[in-house]
């Protein structure tokens, strides 16, 4: 699958060359994002099996504690289900959210992989209409079977993640102006070349989206990826790079607890949290 940036918006052209090759049980290689550009290093995405099984579960980690019972989740005060590794969103049809939905998007990725997809999986919406309902059937056989198939494959949720993000640097560039890509590009690239930086952006881009969702939005700022790249100062180096990252995630997620409409606080610790693991 091949991603081109706009010629209107610029006069550098970015080529994503995305190739996963996937298991139930192993993620043997995952992709590569190669930019073009006369100014601008060739930089590849690569995961090694190893790099692969510890971003998942880390990821695994910060959103579900690293537990199975973790990989179906409903939140407090929220409104959706909470599923798999990235506690993917999962709306039922009673009520829709302005925050991306991407259980849906990980069934089909899973499925075009060639695995078999439990039928409560493959429901458009979520079958529980609330977090009583869902708690309630929290032991049911339909719960513990879609409990196991997210532990059977959490090796093509990782790989899920990853995709996200090698998508996520042209969407990111088109926000911006010309004359700021260079330094999204130049932070991007330099987060990639090593082990930390690719788990802090997969990791990110999992927990608080590209930034590029316009609903996404407090006071007209957001929180996502892109936010957080345009933050960072100077021009930080591979080792610095990751530590820059967590300063700049912490600022944007400050800037939204300030913004929201509906007191946030009690998240901010949290995710301070688990910036520390950034670096």
């Amino acid at each position: 699958m091949i991603y081109q940036e706009n010629r209107s918006l610029s006069n550098l052209s970015i080529i994503s060359a995305l190739l996963i090759v996937s298991c139930s049980q192993n993620i043997r290689k995952a992709a590569s994002v190669e930019p073009k550009e006369h100014n601008l290093r060739t930089s590849v995405i690569h995961l090694s099996n190893s790099e692969a099984k510890q971003i998942g579960n880390r990821i695994w980690k910060n959103e579900c504690g690293g537990t199975l019972e973790g990989l179906t989740s409903w939140n407090k005060g929220e409104y959706f289900a909470s599923l798999g590794i990235g506690h993917f969103i999962w709306y039922h049809k009673v009520q829709k959210g302005p925050f991306e939905e991407s259980f849906p998007k990980l069934i089909q990725f899973i499925a075009s992989k060639g695995m078999r997809v439990p039928e409560i999986a493959r429901k458009a919406d979520c079958p529980w209409n609330s977090r009583a309902e869902f708690i309630e059937s929290k032991n049911s056989p339909q719960m513990n079977q879609l409990r196991q198939f997210l532990h059977r494959t959490i090796p093509l949720q990782t790989s899920f993640i990853l995709t996200r993000l090698e998508q996520a640097l042209p969407k990111m560039l088109i926000q911006v102006p010309i004359n700021n890509q260079e330094k999204i590009k130049r932070n991007f690239y330099t987060l990639l070349n090593s082990s930390q930086g690719k788990y802090a952006l997969m990791d990110y881009v999992n927990f608080k989206g590209e930034g590029t969702n316009k609903k996404e939005r407090y006071k007209g700022k957001g929180w996502g990826m892109l936010q957080v790249l345009q933050k960072m100062q100077g021009k930080p180096s591979v080792t610095q790079a990751t530590l820059e990252f967590a300063k700049a995630a912490d600022h944007v997620l400050t800037q939204r607890v300030n913004n929201a409409p509906k007191d946030e606080t009690k998240w901010l610790r949290g995710w301070r949290n688990r910036l520390k693991t950034y670096y």
